[in-house]
């Protein structure tokens, strides 16, 4: 027998046994009553009514009275069984058939099956829970996308290194590759690249589990970009980009860890120096919205299409598909900031005019 026609069964003859019961229960009552109170109370109105009543008429009159009662009894405990067992079969029907679609599709979806879903319909607390659990078959199988890309993409960034370090020790096994000190830099270089893949995918994932070990102090936002632009301004002068705080923002502070909120400020201006050419600018900036503070970092780069403003915070996309790995970071900077920004219970978004118009990162933290 399969799940539904047990689940079926099971709940329907609960609920009949359930009516059953308070039927049996009251019939009980109900006999018992009239059986003491019914004979005196209606012995006494005949008297009443007649005076003195024979012997024999009292007997028929008995006789009357109890067959019109267990006839009457009879036929309500009849009714109300019948009426039971209809209501049991409607309730079964609008809650138990629910209820086994859910289960069916429960049971789909621990078998790996995320695209299934329950059929909803109306406005009551059944439809309700099927909504629900559709949103949560939606979350579940956008989850398992995102695990099945993220394998994807991991195995793809690992592949070029590993293929890299492979053909260079098979060939200096081979005596085709010279060991010389430019091949020895090669392999250093291949290898930092898989421990820096590695280090930000384990920091991410812990940044995103909450599993990360905060050190608040409450921190003026003006030193955070201060620090920010000290240690980003060789990378900035290097390429020829000018790097600007922008004034303002004095007397905010917020309660964050300081390392955390570097590296989140790091990324945002690594990201905005390899988008933005030689001779461009690159404004950090501090204001306050309501209760928050904003940190922002605007570039007059390359700027975003309107599909990527949300993409690029997921790991290992880049906006510009030709741009190599090598000339970027591991591709995890920005979800390990949005993380890191998350983590303190702020958030962190990117806008954009277009394609060659710059592009704002967006930080807002809760104010002190």
């Amino acid at each position: 027998m399969n799940l539904p026609t047990l689940l079926r069964g099971s709940l329907t003859w609960k609920l009949l046994a359930a009516q059953l019961a308070v039927i049996v229960a009251g019939s009980v009552t109900l006999a018992l009553v009239a059986l003491i109170v019914g004979p005196r109370l209606f012995h006494r109105h005949v008297q009443d009514a007649l005076g003195f009543v024979p012997p024999a008429v009292t007997q028929h009159l008995d006789t009357a009275f109890n067959e019109a009662l267990w006839l009457s009894l009879a036929l309500g405990i009849a009714i109300a069984t019948v009426t039971a067992a209809a209501v049991s079969w409607v309730l079964s029907t609008r809650i138990v058939g629910p209820i086994s679609d859910l289960a069916v599709v429960a049971r789909d979806i621990s078998r790996g099956d995320y695209e299934t879903r329950v059929e909803v319909g109306g406005a009551d607390e059944l439809t309700v829970l099927g909504r629900a659990f559709n949103e949560m078959a939606a979350s579940l199988a956008s989850a398992e996308a995102r695990r099945r890309q993220l394998l994807s993409d991991v195995a793809h960034e690992l592949r070029t290194p590993l293929a890299t370090i492979d053909a260079y020790l098979e060939g200096l096994a081979d005596g085709v590759v010279e060991p010389n000190a430019d091949t020895w830099a090669l392999l250093r270089n291949e290898c930092s690249r898989l421990g820096r893949i590695t280090e930000d995918l384990t920091k991410v994932s812990q940044a995103e589990e909450r599993q990360l070990d905060l050190r608040i102090q409450q921190v003026a936002a003006a030193t955070l970009l201060e620090a920010a632009a000290g240690a980003a301004a060789p990378a900035f002068a290097a390429k020829g980009v000018e790097l600007q705080i922008s004034p303002g923002g004095d007397g905010l502070r917020v309660s964050v860890d300081p390392d955390r909120l570097g590296e989140v400020l790091a990324n945002l201006l690594g990201n905005a120096l390899r988008h933005t050419p030689a001779g461009g600018t690159v404004t950090l900036a501090v204001e306050r919205a309501d209760d928050d503070v904003m940190l922002t970092v605007t570039d007059s780069g390359e700027g975003l299409a309107p599909d990527d403003l949300e993409r690029v915070f997921e790991r290992f996309y880049r906006a510009d598909r030709s741009r190599s790995r090598d000339q970027g970071g591991s591709g995890i900077g920005l979800a390990i900031a949005r993380a890191l920004v998350e983590a303190h219970g702020g958030q962190l978004w990117a806008e954009s005019p277009g394609k060659g118009k710059g592009a704002r990162f967006v930080c807002r933290l809760p104010a002190t």
